[in-house]
């Protein structure tokens, strides 16, 4: 079992940048693929990017490729998401998730481990 902590939200103006951070309790971290959802106002939960348990493999969101980053250190039990030239539509709650199932990465469903979200608000 993990429990994940996230932080680094805020506000950002559009065009700036944030980096979030997931901590991950426990020492096996590494046996775990981690992924950011991202959830707006009257929307859906809706998936932004993975990263499998080695960090070799990456998923991203086709309105978020080329502008965030997704990344890992399993030494500090930590994953990251950069996130550059921010949009206002990229408001929303994000929350890092972890799975040791082979389900499809893409969907909600598939992790068993959430963390309880930090607000990232985008001004225009």
């Amino acid at each position: 079992q993990v429990q994940l902590v996230e932080s680094g939200g805020g506000l950002v103006q559009a065009g700036g940048s944030l980096r979030l951070s997931c901590a991950a309790s426990g020492r096996t971290f590494s046996t775990y693929a981690m992924a950011w959802f991202r959830q707006a106002p009257g929307k859906e939960r809706e998936f932004v990017t993975a990263l499998s348990r080695s960090g070799d493999r990456m998923y991203y969101a086709d309105s978020v490729k080329g502008r965030f980053a997704i990344s890992r250190d399993n030494a500090k039990n930590t994953g990251y998401l950069q996130m550059n030239s921010l949009k206002p539509e990229d408001t929303a709650v994000y929350y890092c998730a972890a799975k040791r199932n082979s389900g499809n990465v893409y969907l909600s469903q598939t992790y068993d481990y959430w963390g309880q979200g930090t607000q990232v608000t985008v001004s225009s």
